[in-house]
């Protein structure tokens, strides 16, 4: 079974993108919304998102239009 994680900082450009892309997806989406849960930015980091909205399916990330840079997040 793939993975899939939506990562995003509660912006209106990341939440269109949520409610357009993770939520139309076939496989369930764990979305995180790391301007609430801080503690996961280095995660997202480490799976080589640059910026957010992005959402990383299997290891390859998807950046979606450009709501913040991740460095912002820190």
């Amino acid at each position: 079974m793939s993975k899939a994680v939506f990562y995003h900082a509660g912006c209106p450009v990341c939440v269109s993108a949520e409610q357009t892309v993770a939520d139309h997806l076939k496989d369930e989406v764990e979305k995180v919304h790391l301007g609430e849960q801080g503690g996961r930015v280095a995660e997202a980091e480490q799976s080589g998102v640059k910026s957010v909205p992005a959402l990383v399916i299997d290891g390859q990330v998807f950046h979606i239009n450009h709501g913040a840079d991740l460095s912002a997040l820190k």
